[in-house]
């Protein structure tokens, strides 16, 4: 065999491993199934009377289209991006949009609202679709699929896509933190053991519908976010140290979670995606990720407390180059961000599932 011969069979080898590796990844989960609050709400909020909206200029300026679709971002969202990586559709669609059919709900479709938390007080402060509610439509999707597709197929489909649950934040920041009646009930560290029973009653209840692949991420620096950095009476301009502390306490408490579930649910895998290192370097180094060295101001508006329907500002108040900037608004990061981070947990927790 002459050296073209056997270099031409090698390349053709290679290609046909690739497009085999290619095939295999997209086909292991068959669709992305999304439970959370603002940083992974597709547009819910749309649909329901709460002034927690993002469906206005400036979000989504770098969408497609340049459409605001109830993303609280400038473009797409980390499970957007998790999905595109994972061979399906390059955003998820909110459930409560009725202008999706059937066929593209059973790729991937999120049930978050901006609001929510794992605690239901947290969704009734703001109005939002609660998590337990959340797991009530997912009960009435089931229903829809097996109508349209069959009851095998649909089984197939649940039992293969990959569920994500990113929540938690609001439950300090806009509940316990904010308001009296939690704290009057719980101390911070009962406070976070009873979100960690709710975390886990919640899996329990979506495995009992059909889950079996689950990555629950934890929380992120929330003591760092331009809101809280403004709101930070013994630093200002500083991150609340007392705030990342809870995080990461909350954290460990779910990783511990986590492998009780795995013991207890068989034929489940669920994995702790961990968002909180990864935002922290950043914050630490933004430069060495291509972000503007401020970061602790957001995109639009001044960037230190807009969010949301103060986002609605005149553009000379909202910043040129939205992915320079680690947070677009002062709680939620850019589209770049968002990428960011659906690269490292899809390269680490979730790569059991590729």
């Amino acid at each position: 065999m002459s050296p073209q011969s056997l270099c031409y069979r090698l390349l053709l080898l290679v290609l046909h491993f690739a497009f085999s590796s290619s095939r295999a990844t997209a086909g292991n989960v068959s669709a992305i199934i999304v439970f959370g609050d603002s940083t992974v709400d597709t547009g819910n909020n749309n649909f329901i009377p709460t002034v927690a909206k993002a469906n206005f200029p400036p979000y989504g300026c770098d969408f497609d289209g340049g459409v605001a679709t109830g993303r609280f971002s400038n473009g797409r969202l980390v499970t957007d991006f998790v999905s595109e990586m994972l061979g399906l559709p390059s955003s998820v669609p909110a459930y409560l949009d009725t202008g999706y059919t059937i066929d593209q709900l059973a790729t991937g479709l999120s049930f978050a609202s901006a609001g929510a938390g794992l605690d239901n007080l947290t969704a009734k402060f703001t109005t939002a679709i609660s998590l337990s509610q959340q797991l009530e439509y997912f009960e009435e999707f089931i229903e829809r699929l097996k109508l349209a597709k069959g009851h095998s197929v649909a089984d197939e489909i649940i039992s293969e896509a990959l569920y994500i649950f990113s929540i938690g934040t609001n439950d300090f920041i806009l509940n316990y933190f904010a308001l009296p009646i939690r704290r009057a009930q719980y101390t911070t560290l009962e406070y976070v053991a009873y979100l960690i029973g709710l975390a886990d009653a919640a899996v329990r209840d979506a495995y009992r519908l059909g889950a079996r692949k689950i990555g629950f991420t934890g929380l992120g620096p929330f003591g760092c976010i331009p809101a809280e950095r403004t709101l930070n009476l013994d630093e200002t301009g500083g991150c609340n140290e007392e705030y990342n502390q809870v995080a990461m306490r909350f954290n460990a408490e779910l990783q511990d979670a986590v492998r009780k579930l795995n013991r207890g649910l068989a034929g489940a895998q669920v994995v702790y995606a961990d968002t909180y290192s990864v935002l922290s370097t950043i914050v630490a180094n933004p430069s060495d990720y291509g972000f503007d060295e401020n970061v602790a101001q957001g995109c639009c508006g001044t960037g230190r407390i807009e969010t949301s329907v103060l986002c609605g500002l005149e553009e000379p108040l909202t910043c040129q180059d939205p992915n320079k900037y680690l947070f677009f608004d002062s709680a939620h990061p850019s589209e770049r961000a968002c990428k960011i981070i659906a690269n490292d947990i899809l390269n680490s927790a979730l790569r059991v599932f590729l």
